[in-house]
């Protein structure tokens, strides 16, 4: 498996395979109050069958090419991932997202692992418009959004229900001529 530095902190992104399953679970079981804040991921991954079910589908759309799922890892830990919940190559859109444990925040780790991630689909993939969608209520990630340069395309009023209430989405977004031009100016993640 490979794996993809994300500074001289000794970062890495690499894939979250079904193999992984057991690890991925203990992750969710140190960060499932905070992560479960804000997505349900938390509440999607509650055992081990759950665990290997949600990795088994990001595996299978990763073979269909419509997502990808990675995991965040200091000092070889698993703290957290970003992904692409959804991928249509045809169309040149993705949607990302992330989460992280409480113990990994505040070090700019999903700003370099979405970057990463970003770069692919854009300069591999052909992505021409990358989203990201996030609850209105979650600070943390809309200034991941805006640290990534993504400009908000607006507000989904209570667009989704959230463990029995509506809550409002902001859809953020980040178009490959934007990428490129920002890239160029960048001198590191």
């Amino acid at each position: 498996m490979f794996a993809i530095s994300l500074g001289d902190d000794g970062a890495e992104l690499r894939p979250l395979e079904p193999s992984r399953a057991e690890e991925f679970l203990a992750h969710m079981d140190r960060g499932r109050e905070y992560i479960g804040q804000h997505i349900l991921l938390a509440d999607a991954v509650q055992d081990l069958d759950s665990a290997r079910a949600f990795l088994q589908a990001y595996a299978e759309k990763a073979a269909a090419d419509t997502g990808r799922i990675y995991g965040i890892r200091t000092d070889g830990k698993l703290v957290g991932g970003v992904l692409f919940r959804t991928m249509d190559v045809a169309q040149g859109t993705a949607e990302a997202g992330c989460w992280l444990e409480p113990s990994a925040v505040g070090r700019g780790l999903v700003t370099r692992a979405a970057r990463v991630i970003i770069d692919w689909a854009i300069e591999e993939r052909g992505i021409h418009r990358v989203e990201w969608r996030v609850s209105s209520k979650n600070g943390a990630s809309i200034a991941v959004a805006r640290r990534l340069g993504m400009t908000k395309d607006g507000v989904l009023r209570e667009s989704y229900l959230y463990r029995g209430q509506r809550q409002d989405a902001e859809v953020w977004s980040v178009l490959a001529p934007e990428w490129t031009s920002a890239k160029a100016g960048r001198t590191s993640y």
